[in-house]
């Protein structure tokens, strides 16, 4: 029997700068393992924030799935931060109001509240992968914010919570990298590391690794141990086998 499952999310989710952690969910069930086949499907968008996805919920509750998860607010964290281009990101996404911490957990408990209503689909809540991986900066501590605040709208409604940011702290605990101050990934970033994957056949590994990154390849976007980090608290969390 097929589990669908809906990935709800932003850049990390459409995984043009990320390794895909949806490929490694299914490479966790192959077909023919005695589980059934697993099918995620992706509800996403570059630089969205909690609001943004609240506006694709449409899309989701037309054809539940049986398991949705939800991976938001790495963006809404980043607009906390000085040096963050708020007023440009408010026009690109076309924000109605700037982003904050209380907009953010009203738009995230807006979204569970219609996905809890409008399907029969188990639910969970990741918390946010860390940003940077200076453990004590700035960049980091938003993070921490922002997932808790998933932990409260994940306890408020009942729904799974799947310790993303937790179990990465763990891993770069564990890991001890040097700590590098964090810095807002800028357009000609992202384009210099789709220039380094694409054109100079470079993984998203190798330019991690080069950049002296854990889990990332640019602080913020994922590279294969950060993905598959995605991948096994998902996996852990919620019901993905069906037999």
């Amino acid at each position: 029997m097929t589990t669908r499952i809906a990935c709800l999310g932003d850049s990390l989710t459409r995984a043009q700068f990320s390794v895909d952690y949806l490929d490694l969910i299914g490479r966790r069930h192959p077909l023919g393992d005695g589980d059934g086949d697993v099918r995620p499907t992706r509800f996403c968008a570059n630089g969205d924030f909690a609001y943004n996805l609240l506006q694709r919920v449409d899309a989701v509750v037309a054809n539940p799935p049986d398991v949705i998860t939800v991976l938001i607010g790495t963006n809404d964290a980043r607009a906390s931060l000085p040096g963050y281009p708020v007023e440009q990101a408010m026009k690109r996404k076309r924000l109605p109001e700037r982003p904050s911490a209380g907009w953010f957990q009203e738009c995230l408990a807006s979204i569970v509240e219609r996905l809890r209503t409008e399907t029969d689909a188990t639910i969970g809540l990741l918390s946010l992968p860390v940003l940077g991986q200076q453990l004590d900066g700035p960049a980091a501590r938003a993070s921490q914010e922002y997932s808790r605040m998933i932990a409260e709208v994940a306890a408020t409604n009942e729904v799974a919570y799947l310790p993303l940011h937790e179990r990465q702290i763990e891993e770069l605990r564990r890991t001890d990298p040097p700590p590098i101050p964090y810095r807002e990934v800028t357009p000609a970033a992202v384009v210099g590391v789709l220039v380094q994957h694409t054109v100079l056949r470079r993984s998203l590994d190798t330019i991690s690794r080069r950049r002296g990154l854990v889990l990332t390849t640019d602080q913020i976007h994922q590279n294969s141990r950060g993905a598959t980090l995605i991948a096994e608290v998902i996996d852990a969390g919620l019901p993905v086998k069906r037999s």
